[in-house]
Parts: C-alpha cells; structure tokens; sequence
C-alpha cells in the first residue's frame, strides 16, 4: 500500500473518530447542559475514553504485555459501548425531532427542552451502560456447546451419528488468551468428536506472540482428525507462519483440497478452501472450490469447510451437501448484523438451499470489543444423521 493511500486511510479513520466522539458530547454532555463541574468530568472522560480507541490499537506493538491487556479491555469495551450509545440516540433523534417540531408550533420554553435533552441523554447512558455491562459478560462468559442436528440424503446409514466439531473465529490475541483456549480444548474433548473443524480467524497476532497461547489446540482429540481452514484474519498475521505452526500441532489445514472420512467401513468427503479473500495477499492463496470438488465421489456426501458464508452459492453449483462457515459472529453486537447481511447471505444458523444446507457459526470467541448482544459464542457440535428420500 502506497504511503498515500495510508495516509488516507488513517485520515478518514481519525475524521470518523472525532466526529462520532463530537456527537456523543453534543447529544451526552452539551446539550443537556448538566452543571459544573460534572460537564467537565465528563469531558474530559469522553476525550480519554476516545484516546483509548488508538491505544488499543497500538499497544501491541507498543507497551509490555501487562501494559498493553488492560490498555486493551478499556479501548475495545469503550467501542463497543461507544457503537451502543450511538444506536440508542439515534432511536432518540425520533423522539427529538417530533418534539422539537412540537415546540416550533407552540410556546414551549427553552427548560423544557433542556430537560428532554437530559431525559434522552440520560435514558441513553444508563440503558447503554446495562447493555454494555451484559454484552461485557455474555462475552467472557464460559462458551457453551450449541448441538445442531443435520440430516444429509447421501450419508450412509452406518455413518449416522457422525460427531463433528466446529471451532471458528476464535481471535485469540489481546484479550483472549490461553486459558480461553485450554477451557476449548477440554469442552471439545469431552464430546468425544469424530472430526474438529477450525474454520479460520483463529489468532489475531503473530506465531511468536501467540504460539503458546495456541499450543493447546494440538490435544484436542478427534478419532478422524483435526482439520483448519484459513479465514481472513490469518493473512493479516502470517498465513504461511500459522500453517507450518499448526501442521506442527497435528492440525491439517485443507487448501483446495479434501480428504476421505472412513467409519465403519463407509465414507464422507471432507473439503476446504482458502478464504474468499486470500487471493489478495498473492503466493499460492485464493480460494478454489473446483479444485477441492475436482475427481470426487459424487455418489458420497462432501461436507466443505469455507470461512465465509459468501462462497455457499458457488459450493452449491459443485453439489456441495454441507457448507461450514463462521466469519459473521452472529452480528457480535446487535444491531450490527443488519449491516453484516448486506455483505453475507447467511448470519447465523442451518439454511438450505435445495439439495445443499449451510451452517454458519456466531463464533466461538470474539473480535474487537469483548462483547456480544444477542449473539451468543459457540462450540458447534454438528451431528450428521441419515435423510430419507422424500
């Protein structure tokens, strides 16, 4: 990327900033004109709070660890609750305008207008403080195992019941740690799986920053294997590095490629591709589902491994029975799934699309702030059962 376009980018990032910061003090701190000195303090606390935004950003690369975790938890949770706020005062914004083409009509005098500013103002804070709080918890909260049944025409009957795992968008990094991964590992484990899938945006960091924090992966214990797909954050962090790291760790990654699942004599096809974006970072990334599909057992069942939901319609014109993605999180943070959906088809859940279903996980960890309003992280456990003919 030229120097220019940085420029520009972090241009437009610091105009956004300060104008989202400018509207939250408009809205939160001047137009309810609280008295002195708590205008002030709050201020002041706002201009810090938008200051931990940047210092997140760099405090990996910056500060020592035990600097950079806590600097890290206020910038990320400020965001969130930053994005929060601006959704509940734009519902206030209504509510504004209605009153103040009321007061235009009548004589409404100037206190009570300050006082609606106070009530919205105040109404926002507290209701994004009790979101904020619960978003916060359900977060760093114990991931629970979510169950989804699957029925697939082409599973043969000895293969009912096939267990197959799904960890994705896991972000270890930050705020995410070992002992995140090590309470993974057991959960896992305890499910006695035939297959773990890892469907990509496992680490956000480097190799030498988080391989130990990753080492825990390679106890997990499938009776047909481990298998990764790369998703669009390892290409922000050393694709290459990780997949050596993770080859190392027993975990196979499948680029454009699928592999035979043997059980009780039967089979099932399992595929995976790059992500969608990888051809991007050059080398020999890029997604290419013909070539995973290329000189398969149509008469067998392929489950395929994708980060993105995004590659669901190109998987089905290849005959794909099962697609396993993450990449959406569910949204994270409701309402952002809306926005979510203009880019995927699918958010969450099973879908299907003639003789093809997709699932897509709401992710096992998070990314960014450590939060989620209803969209709760996962274990999947995928149980594949036999679907009669109609």
């Amino acid at each position: 990327m030229s120097l220019g376009r940085i420029l520009i980018f972090f241009g437009v990032i610091f105009g956004l900033t300060v104008g989202t910061h400018y509207y939250l003090w408009a809205r939160l701190i001047r137009d309810p004109m609280w008295p002195s000195p708590w205008r002030q303090i709050a201020t002041i606390t706002l201009i810090l709070l938008a200051l931990s935004i940047p210092a997140s950003m760099l405090a990996w690369r910056t500060l020592p660890r035990n600097v950079a975790v806590p600097v890290s938890w206020v910038g990320y949770i400020w965001m969130g609750s930053m994005f929060v706020l601006l959704v509940l005062l734009w519902g206030g914004e209504i509510a504004r305008w209605g009153w103040v083409k009321y007061a235009s009509m009548t004589s409404v005098n100037g206190g009570r207008r300050e006082f609606l500013a106070q009530l919205l103002a105040g109404g926002a804070g507290v209701m994004g403080l009790a979101l904020s709080g619960w978003g916060v918890w359900s977060a760093i909260r114990p991931v629970e195992v979510k169950r989804v049944p699957v029925r697939l025409k082409k599973l043969p009957e000895s293969m009912r019941g096939l267990r197959l795992v799904q960890l994705t968008d896991m972000h270890i990094g930050l705020t995410i740690g070992k002992e995140f991964v090590d309470d993974v590992v057991r959960k896992v484990n305890a499910l006695e799986p035939d297959v773990v899938a890892i469907t990509g945006d496992l680490i956000d960091g480097t190799v030498a920053d988080l391989g130990d924090a990753i080492a825990p992966l390679g106890e997990i214990q499938a009776k047909l294997g481990t298998y990764f797909v790369t998703g669009n954050h390892e290409y922000y962090s050393g694709a290459d590095s990780w997949l050596g790291f993770l080859r190392s760790l027993g975990i196979r990654a499948l680029r454009n490629e699928r592999v035979e699942l043997e059980k009780n004599g039967e089979v099932v096809h399992l595929a995976g591709v790059d992500d969608w974006t990888a051809h991007q970072f050059g080398g020999d990334h890029g997604a290419d589902v013909a070539r995973a599909m290329q000189g398969r057992d149509t008469s067998k069942p392929v489950v395929l491994l994708a980060h993105q939901p995004v590659q669901f319609d190109e998987a089905r014109e290849h005959g794909v029975d099962l697609q396993i993605s993450g990449h959406t999180h569910g949204g994270q943070i409701f309402p952002f799934g809306v926005l979510t959906r203009l880019v995927q088809p699918f958010l969450s859940g099973l879908h299907r699309r003639g003789d093809s279903q997709i699932y897509v996980s709401s992710g096992t960890g998070y990314w960014g702030p450590p939060m989620r309003i209803a969209a709760p992280s996962e274990i999947t456990l995928i149980e594949l059962d036999h679907e009669a003919a109609a």
